[in-house]
């Protein structure tokens, strides 16, 4: 990997709100988004729920299938202008 990617890698974010939890994966490429976001969710108990910011395209598109074929459940997408926030419950 470059200085570039692991710089990118090192800024991903993970913030825990009181029913939440916050994913900054802006910059991620695939498959490396969606593994970031299966690791999170197998972490969490049933139930709980995952904001995930993804850029435009390929990886909302990569991540949202991906995450529904594993059996979660995305109760939101919506756009930005720069990004797109996924809301993921549990399963």
């Amino acid at each position: 990997m470059n200085e570039d990617t692991n710089q990118k890698l090192d800024a991903v974010q993970t913030s825990s709100t009181s029913s939440s939890q916050l994913l900054d994966l802006r910059g991620i490429s695939c498959p490396l988004n969606f593994v970031k976001t299966k690791i999170q969710l197998d972490k969490m108990h049933k139930g709980e729920v995952l904001e995930v910011w993804l850029d435009a395209g390929e990886p909302t598109e990569s991540v949202s299938r991906s995450i529904i074929e594993e059996g979660h459940k995305i109760t939101l997408i919506q756009n930005f202008e720069d990004y797109f926030k996924l809301i993921i419950c549990k399963s």
